[in-house]
């Protein structure tokens, strides 16, 4: 019998070994940069990127989608550790896992698509905000203040008060040299373009802090297995915190809605196979675990790793499991090359990350043709600047919901009146308490003295509140000395 050559077996696998490289130089970078704005060591973001490759890349779900570390987390991961410390993220990112798993399980994953795009969109543009200027502190090699206000409010401040400085400004010099190299490199010829931007960006910027013998602060190096940290049992003990069991779910909805919403747009990129929500929340979920369990940082699905895997040529999974072998290897064999990089030229690929995360030209749009839906977008993204993340979410959807219900609530109520019979009041459309002000108003405005047929078999949906509003004004006009109320309904 004579065996399947390696080509029947895998007919795709010269597309996804160079479409896996190229994910690998791209995910490098950010893996880095991620960690680093996140205030953990710089090796737990390879850790989150080899597992994002290895385990949820071998999983069901969606086969082209590429996980990891990503930005959109940076801002509620920083303020964890922050408030928790280090060993508190292991849990936190663990019982994110598990919630996603159980979710998968239970059929929930269609149901994060039914999430507002503006209230997500607004999210995205929140947390950008908040990096970018994060990552404006990092750049100039100072600390930054906690708060999203304090970041922008003092950022003049720290400006002026480094421009004297013989450490800052060429700390800034890196950052800003690495944001001209990323926006610039689209416009290198095709071939030199085969190296990401990110990637030639921090290349250079780690070339030039060498040679020039810059002052600029380094990477800080301790070994992937230094860094491997699993939550002990004290860690657990902080479940009993309300302010630790709020983080964690924000971390469930934030990374779940943003890999799935990653999928969506990723679907729109191929002609593959499209995405199984549910076993694509499992796979992320398991990664969580994963990552949770070795103390790292939470991943979800990335849109810019992933779009890179298309516009690369992969074809199945396997691209996106060989990225997380190549990032393992150059974890294990090149751990000095990490204690090169400057910390600023990271900055710069994240105040990059950042300012994609704005949706400008969505605003733009949603402004020309829905004003709601722009203002919960700009209001969600405010909020997060102003007040944190999972507030910020909170308030936007609550803003969405809100927003929804009104506009469900359409009724109309239309008089007839000939002069000699009954006034004829027909309401149509969705009776709610939302517009019941309205419709008793009008009601009430009727004459006293002539008799009324109320005709409700117009309305498609009426609540209880407007139901017995409306019977109770029936009885009150029927006191009047007229005749009874007449009631029409289906």
């Amino acid at each position: 019998m004579t065996k399947p050559t390696p080509t029947a077996r895998f007919p795709y696998l010269k597309q996804d070994f160079a479409a896996s490289l190229v994910v690998f130089l791209v995910a490098l970078p950010l893996c880095l940069g991620v960690a680093v704005a996140s205030g953990v060591p710089a090796e737990l973001g390879l850790v989150t990127g080899i597992v994002g490759g290895i385990v949820t890349g071998l999983m069901p779900g969606s086969s082209l989608q590429v996980s990891g570390p990503a930005a959109g987390l940076t801002v509620l991961v920083f303020g964890a550790v922050s408030q928790f410390g280090l060993p508190a993220l292991g849990v936190i990112v663990l019982a994110t896992g598990l919630f996603q798993l159980g979710m998968g399980a239970l059929g929930l994953g269609r149901w994060f698509r039914a999430i507002s795009i503006s209230v997500v969109e607004g999210m995205l543009a929140g947390i950008g905000l908040v990096i970018i200027a994060g990552q404006l502190y990092a750049a100039l090699g100072i600390e930054a203040p906690e708060s999203g206000i304090g970041k922008i409010v003092g950022l003049p401040e720290a400006l002026v008060d480094t421009l004297g400085s013989a450490t800052a400004l060429p700390s800034l010099a890196i950052g800003a040299g690495t944001v001209a190299v990323v926006v610039l490199w689209k416009r290198m010829p095709k071939k030199v373009r085969a190296v990401p931007g990110a990637l030639a960006a921090v290349l250079l910027a780690t070339f030039a802090s060498i040679a020039f013998s810059l002052p600029v602060a380094t990477v800080e190096v301790r070994g992937l297995l230094g860094v491997i940290q699993p939550p002990g049992m004290e860690a657990f003990g902080g479940l009993g915190d309300p302010a630790l069991i709020g983080a964690i779910v924000a971390f469930v909805l934030i990374a779940s809605a943003e890999s799935l919403f990653s999928a969506a747009a990723v679907d729109r990129l191929h002609d593959g196979p499209r995405t199984q929500y549910n076993k694509e929340l499992i796979a992320q979920g398991a990664g969580n675990t994963v990552c949770g369990v070795l103390g790292a940082l939470p991943m979800t699905a990335v849109i810019v790793r992933s779009s890179a895997n298309v516009q690369a040529g992969a074809r199945t999974k396997a691209s996106r499991v060989l990225h997380g072998v190549w990032l393992l290897l150059f974890a294990a064999l090149l751990p000095a090359a990490l204690a090169l990089i400057p910390i600023p030229a990271l900055a710069g690929i994240l105040v990059h990350a950042g300012w994609k995360l704005i949706p400008f030209h969505q605003v733009a749009t949603l402004w020309r043709g829905n004003r709601g839906e722009a203002l919960i977008l700009v209001t969600t993204a405010v909020s997060i600047v102003a007040v944190n993340m999972f507030e910020g979410v909170l308030i936007g959807l609550a803003l969405s919901v809100a927003k929804t219900a009104w506009e469900a609530s359409h009724v109309r109520l239309e008089i007839v009146d000939d002069g000699t019979g009954p006034i004829q009041a027909h309401l149509s459309g969705n009776a709610t308490f939302l517009r019941l002000p309205k419709i008793l108003d009008s009601l009430e405005a009727l004459p006293q003295d002539r008799p009324i047929e109320l005709d409700l078999s117009g309305l498609s949906h009426v609540d209880h509140a407007c139901r017995t509003a409306l019977e109770n004004w029936a009885e009150r006009h029927t006191t009047a000395g007229t005749d009874p109320v007449r009631v029409l309904v289906a």
